[in-house]
């Protein structure tokens, strides 16, 4: 098996930005997710209910800082605001993060229609994996739902989309999602059978190991078309009928790194603990 892709989400609930490279930190891969929208009330913004954040690509430079741009807006730089000043949020295990300016917030409150503001996580270290999905309460997170990194494979999207045109009664006909629908950190491609990633509990990705953390529950952002915005009822519809447990449906796995170093496109995937 072997890394097919890998990608990084630079701000919370916008475009995927797909890189050959990426550097692993205990966090996750840098650059991923340590930027998020918040609302004037500090809550953080999600594609789920403004769906026009999947239509913004915030691409970082080595450095971190950002490009953003979106198909509505002029083309924004937003530098890390290192010196900037603490603001309120409020998201799981996140109490302040760091304002990155008027500038930023106009660009962002344009693009969305509602006042909002851009902010920056400075410290992953402040706040721990949660216990209830699979951390210990130490290891650092960056702004993600609940794990460092998610990992998905080809054959578990290949089966759901046989599942999808197997279904005959389904409105949105035989259409094939595409993995980037499920916002995925690194994609593996191999003889494997689908959903054997659901067993993995060590692997080892390039010159790092990594550990599970439990499999991934799925939204409704994974029924918009992220590059048309148009909102469908797969893949949940079939998800539901063939992978639902405990209330929810599931693809992918979260996993955690046990050390830092590269992941890149092409690294072998070995399974070193099931």
């Amino acid at each position: 098996m072997r890394v097919e892709s890998v990608h990084i989400y630079p701000v919370k609930s916008t475009g995927s930005v797909t890189v050959s490279v990426a550097d692993v930190e205990l966090a996750g891969l840098r650059h991923d997710r340590r930027w998020a929208v918040v609302g004037t009330d500090g809550v953080a913004l999600t594609a789920s209910r403004h769906d026009r954040l999947l239509a913004v690509t915030a691409t970082p430079d080595r450095g971190g800082n950002l490009a953003v741009t979106a198909d509505d807006r002029p083309p924004l730089c937003v530098p890390v605001p290192a010196a900037g000043a603490r603001t309120p949020i409020d998201l799981s295990r996140v109490r302040t993060a760091v304002d990155a300016g008027d500038e930023a917030a106009r660009w962002f409150s344009d693009h969305l229609g509602l006042p909002v503001r851009l902010v920056w996580q400075d410290d992953p270290a402040g706040r721990g994996m949660s216990v209830n999905h699979g951390g210990t309460g130490v290891e650092p997170l960056s702004l993600a739902d609940a794990g460092p990194l998610l990992l998905t494979t080809t054959s578990s999207l290949a089966r759901l989309n046989a599942w999808i045109a197997a279904d005959h009664d389904s409105g949105d006909g035989d259409m094939d999602m595409e993995m980037a629908r499920f916002r995925p950190n690194v994609v593996v491609d191999g003889p494997v059978a689908p959903f054997a990633e659901d067993h993995w509990r060590v692997l080892g990705l390039g010159d790092v190991r990594y550990r599970f953390a439990e499999h991934c529950d799925r939204c409704v952002v994974t029924t918009i078309d992220p590059a048309t915005l148009v909102h469908g009822k797969e893949p949940i519809r079939t998800l539901a009928r063939h992978r639902k447990w405990d209330g929810e449906t599931w693809f992918g796995i979260r996993i955690v790194p046990l050390g830092t170093g590269k992941i890149a496109v092409g690294d072998r995937c070995e399974v070193l603990g099931s």
